[in-house]
């Protein structure tokens, strides 16, 4: 059975931009290894139902082909180096979620 693709679904309060922007620098040619798309994102995300995680003042959405492809982004060594910048400049929510199954 074909790989199911697997979505992230971020939320995130950018606390120093300056830092965030070192991430966003390098975070587009690790993700293309990995075969992932980048989606969409909003800077003004409305937040309509339930408890709001985070007070987000961005939300992003990106994808690869499947588990493994995100497993292996997920666990790159310079992936992880690169994320100190992030960590170290927002508050986020990181979710996965898989997509439907191939029919």
């Amino acid at each position: 059975m074909p790989d199911v693709k697997v979505y992230f679904i971020v939320n995130l309060k950018i606390n120093d931009a300056e830092t965030y922007r070192k991430y966003e620098k390098g975070f587009f040619p690790i993700l293309k290894r990995y075969e992932g798309e980048f989606i969409t994102f909003d800077d003004n995300p409305i937040h309509v139902e339930g408890d709001n995680p985070i007070d987000q003042d961005r939300t992003i959405i990106f994808s690869f082909p499947s588990p493994e492809k995100a497993d292996a982004w997920w666990a790159d060594n310079e992936y992880q180096e690169l994320s100190k910048f992030r960590r170290a400049a927002t508050d986020i929510t990181l979710t996965r979620i898989n997509g439907l199954p191939p029919r």
